[in-house]
């Protein structure tokens, strides 16, 4: 496939919309600001939980039961819903999740305004909102390369970076004020934004997916047809070694240091203020990934960062316990952005529209597994060892993504317009 048929696929609903600024796309924009608005309920919904199950039963343990099952939930769910993106209408499926998502959660409001909000009706709506979440935000990765022009994709990443971290910014004070005025609000206004959600989605114009001309193979064949595209094409191989590790060391590397600042007598309050920091941090680095990828090649980019990451944490370790440990990674967090724009722009691009989803869940899989991990090898290593050796073994990690983005033969000829092959979509 030549570049101009992937932009001619991408134009294909919304002509002259496409040839201006991200911001003037109105497709690409009314699926941001749509999901800006459920990942702004779902932080509110993540902190209000927890205190909703530990108001209810006194139990810590239920409390962090509830965290669990949704993550579990989710990590099951990345396949077959890579599945489903692939072979389904992505704007019906992302619809159909929408509602689910209302439904459960406006029903979650209500039952804690009468007073029949137990444990098990909780977990029933986390374990629905879960498993939809999983299939809504694969479709939506996977939408991605059809609403923008190939050249705008590390944008369109990183703007939804900067969405995923100006939401853990002002999710969780926002949820934590509803839950005070009432302990409803914050299920009712995440049913809310999906409502907000699903009204944006059904506006888009353009096509979310190239035809498909060819009979979808059974389940199981068609996981099996994605993952061997995965391992198979070198720079998604690279990409699983660099983002699984890079997920666990910087997950791993926060929940540490809060701990070790914790236990090193630092009050709360201060604690907090070092997580603003990182989600600052966060958003300014997804702010200026855009000019970082145009200033640099993408192979030197990537190896660059996964390189000042590893130092940069290595710096944090060495002062972990003290509040200055805070600085240098919040520096690594602010280039983590623009690792990822490059990383998963050029992702869709190597990737033909039809093993988008499954392509996007096999990856999603893998680093939100390594992610998973962290709090519990963070805690096992702070339970053994001092924080500094401790969190050195986080560096460590950074240290295997940026081996891999030297020597990996995927990210070494990995170029700024890499188009995935495909048949050319109609005009």
């Amino acid at each position: 496939m030549t570049r101009a048929s992937v932009s001619d696929g991408a134009a294909g609903a919304a002509g002259g919309e496409r040839t201006g600024s991200l911001w003037r796309n109105r497709d690409f924009t009314l699926l941001w600001t749509g999901q800006c608005l459920s990942d702004l309920g779902g932080a509110m919904v993540d902190l209000a939980l927890p205190l909703l199950v530990l108001q209810q039963t006194g139990s810590p343990a239920r409390a962090g039961l509830v965290g669990t099952v949704g993550l579990v939930t989710a990590l099951v769910c990345r396949l077959p819903a890579g599945v489903l993106a692939d072979r389904a209408d992505r704007r019906r499926l992302m619809i159909a999740c929408d509602a689910l998502r209302l439904t459960g959660y406006a029903l979650l409001g209500w039952a804690v305004l009468t007073g029949r909000a137990s444990l098990p009706v909780i977990l029933a709506v986390v374990v629905a909102g879960s498993a939809a979440t999983a299939v809504f935000s694969t479709a939506e990765h996977a939408s991605v390369r059809n609403l923008v022009r190939p050249d705008q994709l590390t944008s369109a990443v990183a703007r939804n970076e900067a969405r995923t971290y100006g939401v853990s910014l002002a999710g969780p004070p926002l949820g934590g004020l509803l839950f005070g005025l009432g302990r409803a609000l914050p299920f009712l206004g995440n049913a809310l934004s999906f409502l907000l959600s699903l009204v944006a989605v059904c506006r888009i114009r353009g096509p979310l997916q190239q035809p498909r001309h060819e009979t979808a193979p059974a389940l199981g064949a068609s996981t099996a047809q994605g993952l061997r595209f995965l391992l198979g094409h070198p720079f998604l191989r690279a990409l699983l070694v660099i983002a699984a590790p890079l997920n666990m060391a910087f997950t791993g590397m926060i929940f540490a240091m809060t701990l070790s600042l914790r236990r090193a007598g630092v009050s709360p309050a201060v604690v907090g203020l070092a997580g603003t920091i990182f989600a600052l941090g966060g958003l300014l680095g997804a702010l200026a990934a855009p000019a970082l990828q145009r200033r640099l090649r993408l192979p030197v980019l990537i190896t660059l960062l996964c390189w000042a990451t590893a130092v940069l944490m290595t710096a944090g370790a060495l002062l972990a316990g003290t509040v200055a440990a805070a600085v240098p990674l919040a520096a690594a967090v602010f280039l983590g952005p623009t690792a990822n724009a490059a990383l998963f722009a050029h992702q869709a691009a190597v990737t033909p529209d039809h093993l988008q989803g499954r392509v996007v869940g096999g990856v999603l899989l893998a680093a939100g597994s390594a992610a998973a991990l962290a709090p519990a090898l963070a805690g096992a290593l702070l339970a053994r060892w001092s924080p500094v050796p401790a969190t050195l073994v986080f560096p460590a990690l950074v240290t295997v993504a940026a081996l891999t983005a030297t020597w990996s033969r995927g990210i070494r000829t990995m170029s700024a317009q890499d188009p995935a092959p495909g048949p050319r979509p109609p005009a």
